[in-house]
């Protein structure tokens, strides 16, 4: 039961999401969330089970996505009948390919010269992407018509709707199968190589042929979720090559936590609604997500997954209520000074960039003009206020946490 309910719950929630919120905004929110879960896992499968620091995996999923659009541009010119829920098959392929044929160059070395080998293999395929117009269609990309294919129970991949339920399902039995991959032989290898490569060749085990069988399993999976946004999409540029991609799934992997298999889902479903959902609000969630991040780093480095698992024993020996005082104090003055950071720097970018006389705003659900000194009083006073009252909380909660993981 411990190992069928969380994927029972995960197949509830993929079933109940869109009934529960419909639209075509949250479906398309949705479908983006499954397939960053699936690019986070894959990219764990590197760094949190193998030990393996890449910044450049973001090519394996562009290299997919570009095979499965490729053979969504064959399906509509030449007929071929291949439904489309066997596109991503397409991805899978050409991730397992170059992540072989890199894999048998990299993987001799370990640490950061592997990180160094792997950033530079990423530059060498950005700069390829745009001179290879045939291929990767310069920087226009390369687009393709998903409906052209045959149908499939009726659905002709017509709405985003439709498109969910493919790409939710890929998710769901890719997550399942990157799970398995960790009780094989090979994921409990790549742990011992991840924690003490030397002791690991001392028993018997290859550490480059053990990184590089978890390196080509990652690569399979980082295709299908290229394959998938290609699907999503119905065009795929260089933008999914590039460094920023591989950034962006390295900072949703260590927001999640990456000793933890849930750490990335979690991550990616942070990161996706506040790309989305504030992004819609406000240019500067680059600059939130960022700065969450640091906290993270500093207060947290084992994650969002690793915050809940450190309370699993408070919670289990009934000791949750010990931390309910603390923890309301330090996040209701946390989220007064961040709403006073957050207020001024709205108020400050407004005012730079608004036309002369439209001084007024909406922000937080309310109406103030950027122009009069109010809300700026008023939203330094919150940011200080809250700053202080964090800082004098911090050593209650500090001692409490310390008094409560204490067997």
């Amino acid at each position: 039961m411990r190992a069928v309910l969380p994927w029972a719950v995960a197949a509830t929630a993929i079933v109940a999401l869109p009934f529960t919120f419909p639209g075509g905004g949250t479906i398309t929110i949705l479908n983006q969330m499954a397939i960053t879960i699936t690019f986070a896992l894959s990219y764990n499968m590197l760094l949190g089970q193998g030990g393996m620091l890449s910044f450049g995996h973001a090519v394996y999923m562009g290299l997919g996505g570009y095979g499965a659009v490729h053979l969504m541009r064959w399906i509509e010119t030449d007929g071929l009948s291949i439904p489309l829920p066997l596109v991503p098959l397409a991805g899978a392929f050409v991730g397992l390919a170059f992540a072989a044929l890199v894999g048998l160059i990299s993987l001799r070395r370990a640490g950061t010269t592997f990180a160094m080998i792997s950033l530079g293999v990423a530059e060498l395929v950005v700069a390829s992407a745009v001179i290879m117009v045939t291929i990767f269609g310069g920087e226009g990309g390369i687009s393709a018509d998903r409906t052209m294919g045959p149908r499939v129970f009726g659905s002709q991949w017509f709405t985003a709707a439709e498109v969910y339920w493919l790409i939710a399902g890929w998710a769901f039995v890719s997550a399942l199968l990157m799970y398995l991959f960790t009780q094989t032989p090979a994921g409990r290898a790549a742990n011992a190589v991840r924690d003490n490569a030397q002791r690991a060749a001392f028993l018997g085990i290859s550490p480059a042929r053990t990184r590089f069988v978890s390196f080509c399993a990652s690569g399979v999976f980082a295709g299908i979720a290229g394959a998938l946004l290609a699907i999503n999409l119905e065009i795929v540029t260089d933008e999914a090559l590039g460094l920023q991609t591989s950034g962006e799934i390295l900072l949703v992997t260590f927001l999640g936590g990456v000793g933890h298999f849930a750490g990335p889902v979690l991550g990616a479903i942070a990161f996706t609604l506040v790309k989305t959902v504030i992004g819609l609000e406000t240019p500067f969630w680059g600059l939130y997500t960022g700065a969450l991040f640091v906290v993270l780093v500093m207060f947290a480095p084992r994650g969002l997954a690793g915050i809940i698992a450190d309370h699993l024993d408070a919670v289990r020996r009934g000791q949750l209520g010990k931390l309910m005082v603390p923890y309301l104090l330090v996040t209701c003055s946390g989220l007064a000074a961040l709403l006073g950071a957050i207020g001024l720097l709205e108020l400050a970018f407004h005012l730079r960039e608004a036309g002369i006389g439209k001084t007024a705003l909406t922000l937080f659900w309310t109406g103030m003009d950027a122009a009069h000194p109010l809300p700026w009083v008023a939203f330094a006073t919150l940011g200080v206020a809250g700053c202080v009252l964090c800082y004098r909380s911090l050593p209650t909660l500090r001692a409490r946490l310390a008094e409560v993981r204490t067997p």
